[in-house]
């Protein structure tokens, strides 16, 4: 499970849509991938001086209310994309897992990449329909621009599959 820049920072700026309940959902799946011997990988996005996520400062930490575990892997990028000048695929290929689940913030951004870049590396991905956020934008309401990139998501040319699906769905099956 990757979750993607959920950290303190992202509380600058305007309201992120259902920021706790995307936070609570989050931790109930990463709890559950734990159980199941899956690893839970935190996306952590470091920017430059004076940024919100400058590394080190109080934005640049993980939100205080995602559940954690010390077996976590934590990835630091710089870029929208964690494949990007990171080792998040060598350590997926370390883990060789069935499916790739992808959570976090912002949906347009960040999650985009991480969703787009995963297929790209050719791995299954399941994105958490219910487990993404992002701020109402000047052109788009929040949940309009995540109905938009579920249906974008949703028809990628893949080699792989790519699955848009919520919390009470996947929680079954995990």
């Amino acid at each position: 499970m990757l979750i993607v820049d959920m950290q303190v920072g992202l509380l600058s700026g305007a309201p992120k849509h259902d920021l706790s309940g995307v936070i609570a959902r989050i931790n109930s799946l990463a709890a559950r991938v734990r159980a199941q011997s899956g690893k839970v990988i935190f996306i952590q996005h470091c920017g430059g001086t004076g940024d919100d996520f400058e590394p080190q400062t109080a934005g640049w930490q993980f939100l205080p209310e995602l559940e954690r575990d010390p077996a976590d892997i934590v990835v630091g990028k710089e870029l929208n994309d964690p494949f990007a000048g990171t080792d998040l695929q060598d350590r997926l290929k370390e883990i060789v897992p069935d499916r790739v689940l992808i959570a976090g913030w912002a949906t347009d951004f960040c999650v985009d990449a991480t969703v787009r870049s995963a297929v790209s590396h050719h791995h299954h991905v399941v994105v958490i329909a219910d487990g993404h956020t992002l701020s109402d934008r000047p052109h788009l309401d929040a949940a309009s621009v995540i109905r938009h990139h579920h249906w974008v998501w949703s028809e990628l040319i893949t080699q792989r599959s790519i699955r848009i699906a919520n919390t009470s769905e996947l929680l079954p099956h995990l």
